[in-house]
């Protein structure tokens, strides 16, 4: 059974992707903390599903305009030190939060408004951070790094929600707030005792202009056989069914009848399947039918959601979630790994920028639209027609694109 778990203790070992690993995780504890008390106080201020759907867009959306700026950045730049600088500026956005929710001077355009200035940094900083972990282990312990960066994330989704809940019940919204604001300080300390040799602090600078680095990192993944379906499949997903997570509280409140403790409840469900699954993945020494996974866990993440929509009872929809945080570890970490992979160091921060837009793009514009359409219709009809959507677009990849994208996995053998 330990020897099962070899190969996550030798990533670890590391000593720049254990500091990494470390900082980043209390990091995301308190973002999750942060975005399911964000997701309350808004249903507290307005109990409307479309203003949900707008702070999830404030949140996710910038990515898509600053993100591939943050990638061309990324391949020129420092990556450390723009994550050390980005997540210094989130830290005072998240105090912010703290002080007007304490002084009962929060509106909701003014909580829309700092979330919306957390998005911007998070979109610019996220190629850095998605381009930094090849810098930190070798390349044979990649794709366990990626799966345990998974682990970590979907740890903090089961730690962070059920510490918010908590929270909110017993203290107030502004509490996780203010601890948010101090896990970004302890990650920008544990960045700090990152020691990386020049070039891979550094990678080298490219002589075209910003405009022409990001249209030529957007040509390479549109031409490219294996990670261009890849990214159009995570669009169709990120847009169609990721968006269930970002309106939880709609569904605890309204769908399901419960409080604080319900949609807690429901999210870190999510986690404890992400969990199992990243521990799964990160196991795994070979990538031998990692693409073929992957896109299998596409498809079992729309038919998830599909099932988590189509009920009203509970514990029902617990189990679905459960399923969904599953299938979505597995398609997120088997689709990030076979395109660092596969991509060409030079292009890897553009590339992974467009990674990360979908990552956090899609969701917002897929919240936004149907929690406006939630107004009309209620969050079930909209949130099944859109899995629904995207599970038919990933059947038209796997007819037209599958071989391609299985071929993907043998760059890492």
């Amino acid at each position: 059974m330990f020897a099962q778990f070899a190969s996550i203790s030798r990533a670890l070992h590391h000593p720049n992707y254990g500091i990494y690993t470390a900082g980043n995780a209390v990091s995301l504890i308190g973002t999750w903390m942060q975005r399911i008390a964000v997701g309350w106080l808004t249903w507290e201020l307005t109990e409307s599903g479309a203003w949900l759907g707008a702070m999830a867009f404030a949140d996710l959306f910038p990515s898509v305009f600053i993100g591939p700026i943050g990638g061309a950045f990324s391949d020129r730049g420092n990556r450390l030190r723009i994550i050390q600088v980005s997540q210094a500026i989130a830290c005072l956005m998240s105090a912010a939060m703290f002080v007007l929710t304490w002084s009962g001077l929060i509106e909701v355009w003014t909580l829309f408004a700092l979330v919306l200035a957390t998005g911007i940094v998070m979109g610019f900083t996220q190629p850095s951070r998605l381009a930094l972990v090849p810098s930190l282990v070798p390349r044979a312990d990649l794709s366990t790094a990626v799966a345990i960066n998974a682990i970590v994330f979907n740890l903090a989704r089961f730690i962070g929600p059920a510490l918010a809940g908590l929270l909110i019940v017993t203290i107030g919204v502004e509490a996780a707030f203010g601890l948010n604001a101090l896990s970004f300080l302890v990650f920008v300390l544990a960045l700090t005792r990152i020691h990386l040799a020049e070039a891979q602090a550094q990678p080298a600078r490219a002589r075209r202009s910003i405009l022409g680095d990001i249209v030529d990192g957007v040509a390479y993944a549109a031409r490219h056989p294996g990670i261009g379906p890849l990214l159009l499949l995570s669009i169709a997903i990120s847009i169609g069914v990721r968006p269930f997570v970002e309106l939880l509280p709609g569904f605890a409140a309204d769908v399901f009848g419960r409080g604080a403790d319900g949609l807690a409840m429901l999210s870190s469900t999510i986690g404890v399947g992400a969990i199992l699954s990243g521990f799964w993945l990160a196991q795994r020494t070979r990538t031998i039918g990692l693409g073929r996974f992957t896109l299998l866990a596409f498809g079992a993440v729309a038919v998830a959601v599909l099932g988590f929509a189509a009920t009203d009872r509970f514990w029902v929809g617990m189990a679905a979630a459960t399923m969904a945080g599953v299938a979505m570890v597995m398609c997120g970490v088997g689709a990030q790994t076979l395109i660092q992979l596969t991509v060409e160091p030079d292009m890897r921060g553009r590339v992974m920028s467009l990674y990360g837009i979908i990552f956090r793009g899609g969701p917002a514009a897929g919240a936004l639209i149907i929690g406006v359409l939630s107004e009309l219709f209620g969050l079930r009809w909209p949130t099944a027609a859109a899995a629904a959507l995207a599970l038919a677009f990933w059947a038209y990849i796997w007819h037209r694109h599958r071989r391609a994208i299985f071929a993907l996995e043998a760059s890492g053998d």
